[in-house]
């Protein structure tokens, strides 16, 4: 089976999700409710604010801990939109100048806390944000051929739709009935079938440079 053949085949089985759907806010814009914090010396936190901030109705993830924020609830099929930028203040303290994160999504409940667990990443980088990042041999079928399970497994993008360093991006992904697409600002960038894992919790990462996540929604069929 070929791309094109392939995209056709997901797009018509996609369900087309609407503002009638069940819809939830994951970020409150005002707290951490709803999610905790894992860094490798502190471990689990449920106070996420102990290493992390929410200002200006922005999740604001920086300093000198690489860590992440992970939701206290698991989702099976959905649409997750979530809205993103690299924070481009020099006073906020950062580990590393390489621009790397990532939101994560199926890690499934039982997943222990590691850097990374078990799950699907959306990748947010340097010239490759909206890269697939298979972790903990999690494997996905692309184009017809199965990815090969590792700790860290990369399938690269298929178009560049990232917007200039500091302007906010919109990520959009979708896992329904074992189909998952990527969006990047309302580009097709990634899409696969049959997945491993078919649910679990939605993660943001957090590994040394300073960036902004603000709206986080998930709709339901």
């Amino acid at each position: 089976m070929n791309f094109k053949t392939l995209s056709i085949l997901l797009f018509f089985s996609f369900p087309y999700f609407t503002n009638a759907q069940s819809k939830i806010k994951l970020f409150n814009q005002k707290d951490f409710r709803g999610w905790y914090v894992y860094e490798p010396t502190l471990g689990k936190q449920k106070d996420a604010s102990k290493i992390f901030h929410v200002d200006k109705k922005m999740i604001r993830l920086y300093g000198d801990k690489i860590a992440y924020l992970m939701s206290e609830k698991s989702f099976g099929n959905f649409q997750l939109t979530v809205e993103f930028r690299w924070n481009t203040d020099s006073t906020f303290s950062r580990k590393s100048n390489k621009k790397n994160s990532g939101i994560m999504y199926l890690i499934p409940p039982e997943t222990p806390d590691v850097l990374w667990p078990k799950g699907i990443q959306f990748q947010i980088k340097e010239a490759a944000t909206g890269d697939f990042v298979f972790l903990q041999d999690v494997t996905l079928s692309i184009n017809g051929k199965r990815t090969e399970p590792g700790k860290s497994v990369t399938s690269a993008r298929f178009t560049d739709a990232e917007k200039p360093y500091g302007e906010w991006n919109t990520a959009v992904i979708t896992s329904f009935n074992g189909k998952i697409k990527q969006e990047l600002n309302g580009k097709l960038v990634n899409e696969g079938i049959d997945p491993m894992i078919s649910e679990g919790r939605i993660l943001l990462q957090y590994e040394g440079y300073p960036i902004d996540f603000r709206k986080i929604i998930i709709k339901q069929p």
